[in-house]
């Protein structure tokens, strides 16, 4: 049976691998035999997809800064069509990914009816959606929704979706975290040092928009706390130049470090990181965060006028339980001294630090159980022609 995954960026990369194991394992255990054609990245080859192209850098939030990523992605979208049109699979699993993925859908719907199609992880248009009709898009070519969000799981139900609730994957993912002992042992951080992760970017916009404030403010947490020491994993091998040419810049005492996101998150004290699923990852392993975000003036203004300020919150923490249980500071208010402060108090402040992991036990009840992979993959499976 073949299964065509499509999905982009880092974060996508990451839950197609975790996803493609998941399949794997079910499939053997019910004797069914797998081939997955993919748009992904190197986890998701790791995890054994024969990729049709890699989306895993092609990736922007915004208008401005989605431009230079147009073409390569309507080539991509191209090549993923004529290999669908070609030799048709015998499902599809879309993971979030938006633009693309819609267009992939409504192709399928279109001219091969018969193929099921599931959505994984679908946009968040539950959170922030202006209008329907991406909704409806979505709601029209998908057979099955799989939702890692209790609030997103109502909102397709109620626009007509079949809908199976199946948790976040990052309760999964999270399982095999080391502990805050074991993971300063390995990085060699001493007990009493102040061990601070900076995740400035995932997408190549945030080195411009992100890095500078989050170096800024950690420039001058540093000047404060002589002890502290910061951390910081690389999303993409290809960001490691800008970044440390920052760092040099800057003065930081700094490591940078691919491959070791896990062990970086469970030694750390703090993480001051850009708004995103490492938001969750954060949480489940009791981190204290201040999340930023910035966008470009033009993308800020158009998304103003459009959105209405019906964007409660940016963060995955704080859309969960719809409160702000982590300070988050978006466009203007995304200042180096607003991170400083909301630092400090963390780091500094036992009391406002309780608070935070009492409000991330909350967050974790909406996260679902463990073996969400597994559930995941079970539905899928269900999906295929002979498995029904």
């Amino acid at each position: 049976m073949r299964i065509f995954i499509s999905t982009g960026e880092v974060s996508g990369d990451l839950q197609g691998s975790l996803l493609i194991t998941a399949l794997k394992r079910q499939a053997v255990a019910i004797g069914l035999e797998l081939e997955i054609v993919a748009l992904g990245g190197e986890k998701m080859v790791e995890a054994g997809a024969i990729l049709l192209g890699n989306t895993s850098s092609i990736g922007s939030v915004g208008i401005q800064e989605g431009l230079p990523y147009i073409l390569p992605t309507l080539q991509l979208q191209r090549r993923a069509i004529a290999s669908l049109k070609q030799d048709p699979p015998d499902l599809v699993v879309l993971i979030d990914y938006m633009s693309p993925n819609i267009k992939i859908g409504t192709y399928m719907k279109q001219h091969l009816p018969d193929v099921p199609v599931v959505y994984y992880i679908a946009p968040q248009e539950w959170a922030w959606s202006v209008n329907f009709r991406r909704t409806n898009k979505i709601v029209g070519f998908t057979d099955k929704l799989l939702a890692i969000f209790p609030q997103e799981a109502r909102y397709f139900q109620e626009q007509g979706a079949k809908v199976i609730w199946v948790g976040h994957p990052l309760v999964d993912g999270m399982q095999d975290a080391p502990s805050r002992q074991a993971a300063r042992a390995t990085l060699g951080i001493a007990p009493e040092q102040i061990a601070i992760a900076l995740l400035p970017a995932s997408r190549h916009q945030e080195l411009k928009y992100l890095l500078p404030i989050i170096f800024q403010a950690a420039q001058t947490i540093q000047a404060k706390l002589p002890e502290v020491h910061f951390w910081i994993p690389l999303s993409l091998e290809a960001y490691r130049q800008p970044i440390e040419q920052a760092v040099e810049r800057y003065g930081l005492r700094a490591t940078v470090v691919l491959g070791q996101q896990k062990e970086i998150f469970a030694a750390a004290d703090l993480a001051i990181s850009k708004s995103g699923t490492v938001n969750l990852e954060l949480a489940l392993l009791n981190v204290p965060q201040v999340v930023v975000y910035r966008l470009s003036s033009l993308t800020a203004w158009i998304a103003r006028k459009i959105l209405k300020g019906s964007l409660t919150f940016a963060s995955p923490p704080n859309l969960v339980v719809m409160k702000p249980i982590v300070p988050e500071f978006l466009q203007e208010q995304a200042t180096p001294e607003n991170i400083i402060q909301a630092a400090m108090e963390l780091l500094l402040n036992p009391s406002r630090r309780e608070q935070t992991l009492l409000d991330y036990e909350e967050m974790r009840q909406s996260l679902g159980e463990v073996g969400v992979c597994d559930r995941a993959a079970q539905e899928i499976l269900q999906m295929l022609p002979n498995n029904s």
